[in-house]
C-alpha cells in the first residue's frame, strides 16, 4: 500500500513516532542541516505536514510542497501556519484543541499558586539552611478571596476560571462579548478595565494578528505593583519588553510565564528578575496529554488521506 509522504517539521516523543512511521512515509524536516536543500527534494512529494504549534508552516515551506493537502498541528495554537497560503492551495488545516485544556488551566493555577506563595524560594529556603539559621520564610501573598482576570473566556479561559471559583475568587472576564455560560462572572470588555480590577490576570486568548501585543504597557500598569501577570497563552500576546521594563521598575508585581518570545532562547533580562516564574513551555506537558494530542494528529492525517471528515479542522 503507497503510504502518503508527510514532512515532520519538528521532534515528537517515541510513542507518537513510531506510529507516525508506520502509516506514513516521514521526512524528519529537523532532523538535516540544508532545510532547503532538503525541501526542494522532498517538498514534490509532500501531501501533508505534521508540525507543532510554536513551529507551524510558513509560506516558504508550504510552497515548497505543491502536492500539499493537509497540515496538522500537534497543539492547540496554529497562529504559526501561514493560513492565508494555505487558502490559496485549499490546503486544510488541523489542531489539538480540546484534549489538552484541562492540563494548560490546571499549570496556570499552580503558576499563579507557587509565585504567590513564594514555593520556589521557600523550598530553596528550607534546603540551604536558611530556615534553621534565619527562622520564619518572608509572608506572602494569599490567592483565595481575592480578584482574577481572565483575557480571552475560550476552552482554556473558562476552565481557569472555573477553577478560580473554587478559590472563591472575584471573577471577571473580557472576550469579544459576553458569554452566556459565564453570567457569575463581570464581563470586562476592556483589557485595561480588567486589568485594574484584577489582582491576578491570565491571559489565555489565542493569538492572532489582533491579539499581537494586547497586553501592552497600558494594561501592565493598570495591574499595578501588587498585580500578578499569568500567561499560559502564547507571547505574542504581551509586549514582552513593555513587560520586562515594569518587572524591573516594579510597576508590576509579579509574572508567571510558560511562553516567550523566540523560545526556547528567550530574552536574558528575566532571568535577573526575583519576581517573575518562568517555565519552559509545558502547560500541556503531561503524559496523558501529550499521548491524545500525538494520537490527533495521526487520527486527522489519517482521515484526511482515507477521505472522512477531519476530526478538529481549523481550516
Amino acid at each position: 500500500m503507497h503510504r502518503p509522504h508527510i514532512l515532520q517539521v519538528g521532534p515528537y516523543p517515541a510513542w507518537d513516532e513510531e506510529p507516525l512511521n508506520e502509516a506514513f512515509t516521514v521526512h524528519r524536516y529537523f532532523a538535516v542541516d540544508d532545510k532547503p536543500a532538503f525541501l526542494a527534494q522532498v517538498g514534490p512529494q509532500v501531501r501533508g505536514i505534521a508540525t507543532r504549534g510554536e513551529l507551524g508552516a510558513n509560506r516558504a515551506m508550504i510552497e515548497a510542497c505543491p502536492a500539499l493537502e493537509v497540515v496538522s498541528v500537534y497543539g492547540v495554537g496554529f497562529d504559526a501556519v501561514d493560513l492565508a497560503a494555505c487558502r490559496e492551495r485549499g490546503v486544510r488545516v488541523t489542531n489539538t484543541p480540546d484534549v489538552l485544556t484541562n492540563d494548560v488551566a490546571d499549570l496556570g493555577i499552580a503558576m499563579m499558586l507557587c509565585l504567590s506563595r513564594g514555593m520556589i524560594g521557600a523550598e530553596r529556603w528550607v534546603r540551604d539552611g536558611s530556615w534553621a539559621a534565619k527562622g520564619f520564610y518572608p509572608l506572602k501573598r494569599r490567592v483565595w478571596g481575592r480578584r482574577a482576570g481572565v483575557l480571552g473566556l475560550g476552552r482554556i479561559g473558562y476552565e481557569v476560571a472555573k477553577r478560580l471559583a473554587g478559590f472563591s475568587m472575584d471573577i471577571a472576564y473580557s472576550d469579544v462579548a459576553p458569554k452566556e455560560f459565564a453570567s457569575d462572572w463581570a464581563f470586562v470588555a476592556d483589557p485595561v478595565e480588567l486589568a485594574r480590577r484584577s489582582d491576578f490576570l491570565f491571559v489565555t486568548l489565542a493569538a492572532s494578528a489582533v491579539t499581537r501585543h494586547i497586553v501592552d504597557a497600558e494594561v501592565i500598569a493598570a495591574l499595578g505593583e501588587e498585580g500578578m501577570l499569568i500567561n499560559i497563552s502564547r507571547a505574542s500576546n504581551i509586549d514582552e519588553d513593555a513587560l520586562l521594563d515594569a518587572l524591573e521598575k516594579k510597576t508590576l508585581g509579579s509574572a508567571a510565564l510558560d511562553v516567550f518570545e523566540g523560545e526556547p532562547k528567550f530574552n536574558q533580562r528575566f532571568l535577573a528578575l526575583d519576581n517573575v516564574l518562568l517555565q519552559p513551555h509545558h502547560a500541556s506537558g503531561t503524559v496523558e496529554t501529550r499521548k491524545a494530542m500525538g494520537k490527533l494528529v495521526r487520527d486527522n492525517l489519517a482521515a484526511h488521506f482515507a477521505g472522512q471528515p477531519l476530526l478538529t479542522p481549523v481550516l
